[in-house]
């Protein structure tokens, strides 16, 4: 049900060298399908990350924050789906690290060299002996053109595999980037999305990749909402190998400026992703905001529109309940907000300026954009030059029947 989202092209992810991709299925919590991702990264590479705020943050993203800060040499990854450790406390941080240990004694490496995540179903016991069942299996399936198999292998409630690729040259020589990402429901990304890996052959200098991922996750995955709901689960972590053999990309570089648009381009269709395969979904939203007095407060008007279920439902129904919109963007949080001053459009249409409906507003006309299945919502603020985007989607009884079957 996927709003204008096909499943990846292979043939556009080119391998990142020194990434190797393996899965298995381990039966973490259903049989015959993909739900274990191991990913091998090649001496030397670097990897940074971010990751959830919510305060009962998974076991898995504890033990990878404890890792990474260790300084140890980030050799694997391993990806389980199925079941998210969370809530689990300290049993649950034991079961992470022992997951640890299998993967390093598989590969030859330290267990802290291994950064475990998970995904799936919260307060259930991690099975540690499934996954390790598991592991000779992605260890033989382990190649650097294995993708979008590890996309699927990542998949909760998503219809359709994210992965996105680019290349580009860089100091002369050749860089590729590739990405996965997971996330249907849940939705909400403070600092990160539900599940996205993107990584690059490229040489990037230590403090410039802890840049590149704060900036690319808040331009990217902190712009986008389904339910309005953050996971216990969410991490985002970039990875360069170095492997293309360009000098290391500096911050301030003309080579940082190119490598973080590339980086950032395949966030951004991870991201966009997301909300397009959003649990029930039949619309696409942007909401876009100008205007503002700050960046902030502009994301804090789009937020409000993209999260508000009011809403939400009114584009599920192709309702031009405008009186919703304005509500939302009243309720933001701009306390000294002149009403007067903003201006609400539906794609090219005009629909509210100077505190109310504007004059040549016709009903047929919002009826004709809400009927889309991509959707512009923009607000003109009227206070400074601060803009920002939201990408949202709507609410359908097919979301409901989702959540409340998830566990069946």
């Amino acid at each position: 049900m996927a709003v204008n989202l096909l499943p990846p092209d292979r043939r556009a992810l080119a391998p990142v060298h020194g990434v190797e991709l393996g899965v298995a299925m381990a039966g973490i919590r259903k049989a015959g399908r993909r739900d274990l991702l191991l990913v091998r990264l090649a001496p030397g590479s670097r990897v940074a990350g971010v990751f959830t705020r919510n305060r009962f943050c998974a076991a898995p993203v504890t033990v990878t924050k404890q890792h990474l800060a260790s300084g140890a040499e980030i050799r694997a990854l391993l990806v389980n789906t199925g079941n998210a450790n969370a809530g689990t406390g300290a049993d649950g941080i034991a079961r992470a690290r022992a997951c640890c240990e299998r993967v390093a004694a598989a590969l030859g490496c330290e267990a802290r060299e291994v950064l475990p995540f998970s995904t799936g179903v919260i307060m259930e016991p991690l099975p540690v002996e499934r996954i390790a069942g598991g592991l000779p299996a992605c260890v033989a399936d382990l190649r650097e053109d294995n993708w979008v198999a590890a996309a699927e292998s990542i998949m909760t409630t998503d219809t359709v595999p994210k992965a996105s690729g680019r290349s580009l040259e860089l100091d002369g020589r050749r860089v590729n980037a590739a990405g996965i990402a997971k996330g249907a429901g849940m939705i909400r990304p403070d600092m990160a999305t539900m599940l996205g890996f993107v990584a690059t052959d490229a040489a990037v200098a230590p403090d410039a990749l802890d840049r590149l991922v704060r900036e690319i996750a808040d331009e990217t995955f902190n712009c986008i909402s389904v339910d309005g709901d953050t996971s216990t689960n969410d991490a985002f972590v970039l990875v360069a190998t170095g492997r293309a053999g360009n000098p290391p990309a500096a911050i301030g570089s003309a080579a940082y400026a190119g490598l973080r648009d590339a980086l950032a381009g395949v966030a951004a269709v991870l991201a966009q992703a997301i909300v397009r395969d959003g649990e029930g979904a039949t619309k696409f939203i942007t909401v876009r905001v100008e205007g503002g007095a700050s960046r902030d407060e502009c994301r804090s008007v789009a937020y409000a529109i993209a999260h508000s279920p009011l809403v939400k439902t009114a584009f599920f129904a192709s309702d031009p309940n405008l009186g919703r919109l304005l509500a939302a963007i009243g309720n933001a949080g701009i306390r000294d907000l002149d009403v007067d001053r903003v201006s609400l459009y539906l794609d090219d249409v005009l629909v509210a300026a100077g505190g109310g409906r504007h004059p040549a507003y016709r009903e047929e006309d919002g009826q004709r954009v809400m009927r889309q299945a991509e959707i512009t919502v923009r607000v003109v603020l009227g206070r400074g030059e601060a803009r920002s985007t939201v990408w949202t989607c709507d609410l359908s009884h097919e979301y409901v029947t989702i959540n409340a079957e998830y566990r069946t």
